[in-house]
Formats: structure tokens, sequence, C-alpha cells
């Protein structure tokens, strides 16, 4: 791809580096911004500039936020007793979208996969297990997607609980097909699986 301007040509290569995106999309992305006024482009990049100097991850979920606690946290209307583990932020916006569920969340940003180089300790799982130690929960929902790397996660938190006599672990019911990512469900789908959550011990005796 040939180009007459070495701005042009930068803002390109560096569009077109965001998942999904390819050189011919970007440049009709670029040059629509170039049609744009000044103003709406200069706002748009203002805005990315500001998220990505200022926003922080929550000191108790680990979900995206303007401050040190995300609004889920801290609303009052929510059941802190109730968590619900998810892979990642997208995962939480899915399930938020559903409005079925009223307790808080997890994030324990991805999940063990040894033949990606993660493992447990390169997961927010130990402040999930000192979390439910501590003795403030009741419930564990496991929302993971149905993979393997989904079942192996959730099974290695469930064995660092097993202590843990006066919690409930459950898992969401497998309305979602096996292999898939929640962030794709449905919210009709989803809601309903988070609803009709199973114990986690019935889900891997199947």
């Amino acid at each position: 791809m040939e180009f007459s301007s070495k701005l042009l040509e930068n803002a390109v290569n560096e569009v077109a580096q965001l998942p999904g995106i390819g050189k011919r999309t970007a440049l009709r992305l670029v040059l629509h911004m170039l049609r744009q006024p000044k103003e709406q482009t200069m706002s748009l990049s203002s805005a990315l500039q500001s998220m990505r100097n200022n926003i922080q991850f929550c000191k108790s979920c680990n979900n995206i936020s303007d401050g040190e606690f995300c609004e889920i946290c801290t609303n009052k209307n929510r059941n802190n007793q109730i968590i619900c583990v998810v892979e990642d932020v997208r995962d939480v916006m899915a399930i938020e979208n559903t409005g079925s569920f009223k307790g808080v969340y997890h994030v324990l940003g991805g999940k063990i996969s040894p033949i990606d180089g993660i493992g447990p300790n390169d997961l927010h799982i130990e402040s999930l297990v000192n979390k439910v130690k501590k003795g403030a929960v009741k419930e564990l929902i496991f929302a993971l997607s149905s993979t393997m790397e989904g079942d192996t996660t959730n099974f290695y938190i469930f064995k660092q609980l097993q202590n843990c006599n006066e919690i409930t672990i459950s898992t969401i019911a497998r309305g979602i097909s096996v292999g898939d990512e929640l962030e794709y469900a449905d919210e009709i789908t989803l809601g309903r699986s988070i609803l009709n959550r199973v114990p986690f011990e019935s889900s891997f005796k199947l």
C-alpha cells in the first residue's frame, strides 16, 4: 500500500495494530477522521490519552475503575457476599448487561494455560482465596468460559478452597456451549445460566 504522506502512513500503521483491523480498514478509519472537524479528532485523541493515563483497576475485584474501587464494589445495593469469578472485564460487562446478577465480581485477568505459559501465580487467584478465607463470602460463582483452560482454572480454585466449609461454590449452568467465550453469549442465555447455576462439584462429576 503506497502513501503520499508519511504522517498518514504512520497513523494507518498505528490503527492497524488494533485487533480485527487490517490495513484497508485502518486507512478507511483514518481518512474518515481527516474528513471530520479537527475538534472531533482531537476530542477522540484526548479521551484515549485520558483513559490510558488515568484509568485504574479496582483494589477489591480488579475491574476497570476511575478510582481505587469500582462502582460495582461501592454500590450498597450489591450483595458483596456473592462473588462471580470471571476471566476479564469483558465478562463483567457481558453479565452486567443481563441484569440478572446483583452480587460483585472478581476478575482473574486470564485463565490457567500452561501451553501459553500462564500459571496460577500469573492470575489474581491468591487475592480471591484470601478474600474467601476471611469469611465474608457466602457463595462463589465460577463464570469462566467452558473451555479446557476455564475448567482447569475453576478446578484449581476449587481445590484451594476445599477446607472452607461455610462457602457455597457453584458454576453457571451449561446453557453456554462448550468451548464458547462468555462475551459472545446472548444476554438471555447468559442471564439464565447465572440464575440456574449448579453446585460446582456436580459439574465435574457429570
